[in-house]
């Protein structure tokens, strides 16, 4: 290889780390930003931040999966249609005048006390937003009673008082980091199954990856998330369902049982044991034995009105590919 190639592969290597530490950086000043405002709202209402944190990560969440919202630009998240903002009867849709646009019963508010409620200015969002919070309590009880005729969905409810729940216990924003669900030490093997056809319980799309390894190998969290579901499945056999912060949720199958004191409710984090790598399912509770040991891996994306499966492969890949180079 000439020194030329090689010069040339090792800038393109130096500068792709160079890239990944200044997204790092920009990533980091981002959360330090968010979390500023979420605090000097929790001085000023007494509403806790992780609730507003919580409810800000949903909407980050939403808007990146859905295509009729437009993409966040601001730290802040929270979105509040033009309509909603200056009122449903307001002549002016893009009304900033806090006085008429409470007249027209509209949720815009003036935030940083400069006269004017801009939908578009994160500390103006987040006081609307707390605003109508405040119409109910700031206690968890009514916090969730608030949550409920705001979006009108259980399901948002649950999921918005799970991120809150792991703001709280963690004390900060950045709970993005993941893990491989099995540990590099023992042997395994995958490839991409998912929308392969299957057979058991009638004509279906396979909705996951396998990965296929000894009986009882660990099967570890691959992210910060709340434990949604835990039993028995007939498909899935013992199965365990995680929610993590971006609405995903983590779906580990045919487990062979599950860690200690791992419940329903609890948080985990990436690398954290949940179970063991098992052959439960086809069958009634306890049925095991009738396909080879592996986990079945599947990832579901929540868009705020249903629930689809996407392929999980590509970021096991990646995911695979960060723990082995933490261990090199």
């Amino acid at each position: 290889m000439s020194r030329k190639i090689i010069a040339l592969i090792l800038c393109s290597f130096l500068l792709s780390s160079f890239n990944i530490k200044v997204q790092a950086a920009g990533e980091e000043e981002h959360l330090q930003e968010r979390m500023e405002l979420f605090k000097k709202m929790e001085a000023a209402t007494q509403i806790p931040w992780y609730y507003l944190a919580a409810v800000d990560q949903y909407e980050r969440s939403l808007r990146f999966a859905r295509k009729d919202l437009p993409k966040p630009e601001n730290p802040i998240s929270i979105y509040f249609p033009a309509s909603e903002w200056a009122g449903p009867l307001n002549p002016n849709p893009e009304d900033q005048n806090p006085k008429t646009i409470t007249f027209f019963e509209g949720i815009g508010a003036d935030g940083n006390s400069d006269g004017i409620a801009d939908r578009n200015n994160d500390e103006d969002v987040l006081a609307a937003f707390s605003h109508f919070i405040l119409n109910y309590g700031i206690d968890k009880d009514n916090f969730r009673i608030a949550l409920w005729n705001y979006y009108k969905r259980d399901k948002t409810v649950s999921m918005i008082m799970g991120k809150a729940k792991l703001y709280k216990t963690y004390g900060h924003l950045d709970l993005g980091g993941k893990a491989f669900p099995l540990p590099s030490r023992f042997n395994y093997s995958y490839k991409n199954t998912w929308g392969d056809a299957r057979g058991y319980g009638g004509r279906r799309i396979h909705e996951g990856t396998d990965l296929f390894a000894d009986y009882g190998v660990p099967v570890r969290s691959t992210s910060y998330g709340i434990v949604e579901m835990k039993g028995w499945n007939r498909f899935g056999g013992w199965r365990i369902g995680i929610r993590d912060i971006n609405n995903t949720y983590h779906y580990f199958a045919h487990l062979s049982g599950f860690a200690k004191d791992i419940e329903v409710g609890q948080t985990v984090e990436p690398g954290m044991l949940i179970g063991g790598v098992g052959s439960s399912g086809y069958g009634p509770p306890g049925t095991s034995g009738k396909f080879p040991p592996h986990l079945h891996y599947g990832m579901y994306k929540d868009n705020g009105y249903t629930e689809w499966s996407f392929d999980p492969y590509p970021y096991l890949r990646v995911w695979e590919r960060q723990d082995r180079q933490k261990k090199s």
